[in-house]
């Protein structure tokens, strides 16, 4: 199980945004990065304080936010 507490929110770190505890890596650059189909190895490599552990963590971060969000019809 990956542990959430490898995710921060502080204020005084990138303006509160949330990023890899001990680090000054969003989740967004890691989600982004993902997207675009950047492998986990040459995240580790781009990253290399970044561990797999912290990118599962950004997944499941994300995840979680959006389980927890209240989605709204956008009518055009």
């Amino acid at each position: 199980m990956v542990k959430r507490s490898r995710i921060e929110l502080d204020p005084k770190v990138c303006n509160g945004k949330p990023v890899i505890k001990g680090t000054r890596i969003p989740v967004s650059v890691i989600l982004e990065q993902v997207a675009e189909g950047v492998s986990w190895d040459q995240l580790l490599k781009d990253y290399p304080e970044l561990k797999k552990e912290d990118i599962q963590a950004a997944l499941v971060y994300a995840r979680e936010s959006i389980d927890n969000a209240e989605i709204k019809e956008i009518h055009a």
